[in-house]
């Protein structure tokens, strides 16, 4: 594993062919390679079945809502730690019991032990409420993948500061490169569920459709329970 990451840190200062290429597949492994962010992927893919039958296309636009707003927090918690003195993007004990709270609420939700106040009677109120929903909870899981997240932003943090003095520009793109490549694990994760539910002719109320809501509700219940025992 430690050669992988050597490699495409050479890689990333390599050619700018090379070194865009190698920031998405860097961007990729940092959603596969980590427990905190794999977490994210039966988040969403347990969001979208609560949506009911919906479009790929409108899976694809919750997907990547939710996708963005975990960026959006994390180069805003980049920010303000940074500026405090603290390691990028620690956030605390507190901030992980906090997002811990939420994955247990969305965890019990998904296996119906609770409902939330935005379900509404007959799910309703969250299809209606289900982008901004995606996108809120993408700011709130954020929070807790600070450390996580920096952990692998590390070299490209480290090549764009390098680079700030003679290439800005090309600094920034190979981090929008590694955010492209994160956040397409996630959209394509959600995309994919609707797709499945389509080929497969589930509604609300199928017993595959149950299955994995329990199944997803399971691995956020495990998420949650991974953040309070890697709070520092």
């Amino acid at each position: 594993m430690q050669e992988l990451f050597t490699t495409l840190s050479h890689a990333i200062e390599g050619a700018p062919m090379i070194a865009l290429i190698a920031a998405f597949v860097w961007g990729i492994l940092s959603i596969i390679l980590s427990p905190c962010h794999l977490a994210s992927i039966p988040l969403i893919i347990g969001f979208i079945d609560t949506q009911g039958r919906i479009s790929a296309k409108r899976a694809f636009v919750i997907s990547m809502l939710f996708a963005t707003g975990i960026l959006i927090t994390i180069g805003l918690i980049g920010i303000l730690t940074a500026a405090a003195g603290r390691m990028l993007g620690d956030v605390g004990r507190y901030g992980n019991y906090f997002v811990a709270l939420i994955f247990f609420g969305v965890g019990l939700y998904l296996l119906e032990v609770i409902s939330l106040p935005f379900s509404g009677p007959g799910s309703v109120n969250i299809k209606r409420k289900g982008l901004l929903a995606a996108f809120l909870l993408g700011l709130i899981f954020g929070i807790a993948l600070g450390p996580c997240t920096f952990a692998y932003m590390a070299p490209m943090l480290a090549l764009t500061f390098k680079l700030a003095s003679t290439s800005l520009l090309y600094g920034i793109l190979l981090l929008l490169i590694y955010g492209v490549g994160h956040c397409s694990v996630i959209v394509l994760a959600g995309t994919s569920t609707e797709i499945v539910q389509q080929y497969l002719n589930w509604n609300e109320q199928s017993q595959g459709s149950r299955i994995l809501k329990i199944v997803c509700g399971v691995l956020v219940l495990l998420g949650g329970l991974y953040l309070l025992y890697s709070a520092p």
